[in-house]
């Protein structure tokens, strides 16, 4: 059995946002998304057999089916795993009241969030519903995407920096520096060194990943999907 220590769950890749710097804008048009309840008593499972100490969902916009985050961070709480983390980039309804519940929510259960915040994000998301989430968060830092590195001083760099600032000395995290795939292949090829670029460093993390399909991957590697098969049998299938 591969022994795993970590579970992410890709809620959907339908996402409210259009950012230029997409690593998956090819599949972001689709409703498809996980369902939870179809998995209720997977990470209960896991948790038994396996050292799983982190769960995260993201998306694309996770929070675009909200019952699904809940459900598994609820279930992850329960199952006694630390880390119950989310990304997002905090616009799924234009709804303040909605707004407010789904953040007061996620209060009993999310460990962390990593609000996704940026010159990218920001060209085609609003800030007030954003912000208004924020001011009902906790346990909140904004994580924003860097063109280059975070030290570089080009313009998409500079208007992130403005960006941040207006967010009320809430913490930022190191974030992430944008990767050449997807649209930011399309947008950004200058800003990409010229040779082919490699593997990217978010592939072949030690996690188990679960798709808005129900594929169970690993290593880039389908294990099986988790809507047909028992999950600790998956687990047992090679990666070669």
């Amino acid at each position: 059995m591969h022994h795993i220590n970590r579970v992410e769950f890709i809620i959907t890749y339908a996402c409210t946002g259009h950012c230029k710097h997409c690593s998956v804008s090819g599949a972001k048009n689709t409703n498809e998304h996980i369902h939870y309840t179809r998995l209720a008593g997977m990470l209960t499972q896991l948790k038994s057999k396996l050292p799983v100490e982190s769960v995260m969902c993201f998306g694309g916009e996770p929070l675009l089916y909200p019952k699904e985050v809940f459900a598994i961070l609820q279930e992850a709480k329960a199952a006694g795993i630390p880390a119950r983390q989310l990304i997002t980039n905090g616009f799924f309804s234009h709804n303040k009241s909605q707004i407010i519940t789904i953040a007061q929510q996620l209060n009993q259960y999310v460990t962390d969030i990593m609000l996704s915040v940026d010159a990218f994000h920001q060209e085609t998301i609003p800030l007030e519903p954003v912000q208004l989430f924020t001011k009902h968060s906790k346990n909140l830092k904004l994580h924003p995407a860097w063109l280059v590195s975070a030290e570089d001083d080009n313009e998409w760099n500079l208007r992130t920096r403005e960006i941040l600032a207006q967010f009320d000395g809430l913490p930022v995290s190191d974030g992430n520096v944008v990767f050449p795939r997807g649209n930011a292949l399309k947008y950004f090829a200058n800003y990409f060194p010229q040779e082919p670029p490699g593997a990217s460093p978010y592939d072949n993390l030690p996690s188990l990943s679960i798709l808005p399909n129900g594929d169970v991957m690993l290593n880039q590697k389908v294990l099986g999907n988790a809507y047909c098969d028992d999950i600790l049998e998956a687990l047992c299938t090679p990666l070669n």
